[in-house]
């Protein structure tokens, strides 16, 4: 007990001693000045440090064929998945047509997106497999294709899948031998070829919708490695175990990733080839007004739209945009994708984008939800298994129109309506994607955040922000990203609510393909819905290169030049700019109206494919094809939204 007191009585006096005098247990505070060091207010003077913005674009395709797609293979390509990854690596090939083909320069990424309707097929076809050659429909291609109609064949076989008028006899579908057995092929193509921070080969496929002959076509790409995509097999178009609505693709998604926990996206193109369908206000397969379901589906599962690519560009038509001087580029408006149904000019507005992006505000006002909210891409849709759109290394639709002295004068398909030649295919396109790496996950999750743009194949350097403090001085960086992610949106982002009397500014940036041409000029194409739900588009000249001036009364800015030696197929970069750069404010802005700004960047003119074959083949072309054009990017828009 004692023994307690006393430890009680000096823990006592400790305590006394302890609140008593000064603390100096502890370092005193360092000077004021040295901890605002400590803490700096300012930023770090290495601009570059803790930056976690997507810093570089990525270069690639999403949508490519090789011989396990039915049509590709009948048409010649005998180059498959692996073939297509090594290429589109840099690696030398051999083309299907006997020719060594090489890219000036490695994608960084590739979707090899093969028909999933008669996956497996055509080695079966090819092979002379007992099971076809019993059928008189698989005999009957088989023989064409031994005896060198192949061409013929691939448009048989497209036309007769449009018509539903495959024989089911030998047709491969989900759940058989031969179906899982081309699945896993392009899956285990795909894993080999992927190497992460150096080179993504995602797995994916194409679902391909041609009731008729419209095209309706969407490719499918995965987030996920073979552990998930195994789990499932392509959706099809071919009933009971498919469909060609798009409505039920978009539940074969929601399947998938309900079933893997992965992710899943689609991406529709050729719109000018559904006659009318594509971007619907009425649905074909209804007949009524598309529905906030439709519209909530579609803007969560078609993120992205392939703008352009080899059958012919969709940004906008002629027709569409009278007072646009660029609207008339590499055209297909002939018909649908087997020109079975002429194409009527009412059908255009719901095949382009620019057009669907107007709608999109229409229909958002209407249904509380844009359907039409997408970014934009290019790709190439070859089915040769190259991806190669380069106008002086373009190999073509199809492996019968690779290289060669007859292929521009030669019909790709011909009908009692019309015929499209093979001048028309168009040396495009590629897709940028700003990431943060070079993944499967990073660039997915680009794609889905829409932060993309589409190139007609070269590859210019674009920047699009928007906000509503960017300043003229802004442009003088050189390094536009870091202010336009501390001050406004990339492209594919949103603005809305405006500030009280501001409206919303855009910076922009261009820089030319180091191996390219010089940039003509860049423009902002705004579209916007008025009070009295009409809508409207108007193009901007943003800025642009040399000297030039708009003229007073037009306001039109006087074209660039011409520098090309068609004979030579050469052109010289005395003209235009390497570079564009400029802070740019809406001048018509009204805060109560929804509206959308997108970027196009257009080069200085330059050769197209045809002067580089004629100049090769020492042939004289007819004096209906383009020998020269301008090349461009369609950056994915920025939207806005007034309050509520």
């Amino acid at each position: 007990m004692g023994s307690f007191k006393l430890m009680s009585s000096i823990l006592a006096v400790c305590f006394l001693i302890l609140v008593t005098m000064p603390l100096v247990a502890q370092e005193p505070p360092p000077p004021a000045q040295d901890l605002e060091k400590a803490f700096p207010k300012k930023p770090p003077y290495s601009p570059y440090a803790g930056r976690h913005f997507p810093e570089r674009v990525y270069w690639g395709d999403t949508h490519l064929h090789t011989s396990f797609s039915l049509d590709a293979g009948a048409a010649g390509c005998r180059l498959g998945p692996r073939d297509a990854y090594r290429f589109a690596k840099g690696q030398e090939v051999i083309a299907s047509s006997g020719q060594p083909a090489r890219l000036a320069r490695p994608l960084d990424f590739l979707v090899v997106a093969d028909h999933s309707d008669g996956f497996g097929l055509f080695p079966l076809l090819l092979n002379g497999d007992p099971k076809v050659m019993a059928d008189p429909q698989g005999r009957r291609w088989y023989d064409m294709i031994q005896n060198g109609q192949g061409g013929a064949a691939a448009v048989d076989i497209a036309t007769s899948f449009g018509k539903g008028a495959i024989s089911k006899g030998f047709f491969p579908v989900p759940g058989t031998t031969t179906f899982q057995g081309a699945w896993e092929e392009v899956i285990k193509a795909a894993e080999e070829a992927n190497d992460p921070g150096r080179f993504t080969a995602f797995i994916g496929y194409e679902w391909t919708s041609l009731t008729g002959g419209n095209n309706l076509h969407r490719n499918i790409v995965f987030r996920d490695d073979g552990s998930k995509a195994r789990l499932t097999e392509p959706y099809t178009t071919q009933k009971p175990l498919g469909s060609d609505n798009p409505r039920d693709l978009w539940k074969w998604m929601s399947g998938y990733e309900e079933k893997t926990g992965g992710h899943v996206l689609a991406i529709a193109h050729n719109g000018n080839l559904s006659n009318g369908r594509m971007f619907p206000i009425i649905e074909s397969f209804t007949g009524k007004p598309i529905d906030r379901e439709y519209a909530e589906t579609r803007a969560l599962r078609e993120r992205l739209y392939e703008v352009t690519q080899i059958k012919g560009d969709g940004e906008t038509h002629p027709f569409l945009s009278p007072n646009d001087e660029f609207a008339n580029y590499e055209r297909w408006d002939k018909g649908n994708l087997n020109l079975t149904e002429k194409k009527k000019p009412e059908m255009l507005e719901f095949e382009y984008a620019r057009a669907a992006l107007r709608n999109g505000l229409k229909l958002e006002q209407e249904l509380g939800v844009n359907p039409y909210k997408f970014g934009m891409i290019g790709s190439t849709d070859s089915h040769t298994g190259l991806a190669a759109v380069d106008e002086d290394n373009f190999f073509g639709k199809l492996s019968a129109y690779e290289p060669s002295a007859e292929r521009a004068t030669h019909p790709m398909i011909k009908t009692e309506i019309a015929a499209i030649m093979g001048w028309e295919q168009t040396a495009s396109g590629y897709a940028g994607v700003w990431a943060t790496d070079n993944t499967r996950e990073a660039l997915f999750d680009a794609m889905q955040r829409k932060e993309v743009y589409a190139t007609t194949g070269p590859r210019m350097i674009v920047r699009f922000f928007g906000g509503w403090d960017f300043q003229a001085g802004d442009a003088n960086m050189r390094n536009p990203a870091i202010i336009g992610y501390s001050k406004g949106v990339p492209m594919g982002g949103d603005l809305s609510n405006a500030p009280a009397g501001k409206s919303p500014i855009f910076l922009v940036a261009a820089l030319r393909d180091p191996i390219g041409a010089n940039l003509d000029r860049i423009q902002i194409i705004k579209g916007w819905l008025d009070a009295k739900g009409e809508t409207h588009e108007k193009i901007y000249d943003v800025v642009w290169g040399g000297d030039r001036k708009p003229d007073p009364k037009t306001g039109k800015l006087p074209p660039v030049g011409d520098t090309v030696d068609v004979p030579n197929a050469t052109y010289t970069n005395t003209i235009g700019a390497s570079e564009l750069i400029k802070v740019w404010k809406d001048p018509q802005f009204d805060a109560s109206q929804r509206a959308f700004y997108y970027v196009r960047v257009l080069e200085i003119p330059t050769p197209r494919w045809t002067a580089y074959d004629a100049k090769y083949f020492g042939i004289t072309m007819p004096p209906e094809v383009p020998m020269k054009g301008q090349e461009r990017a369609y950056t994915s828009p920025i939207w806005y939204t007034p309050a509520k």
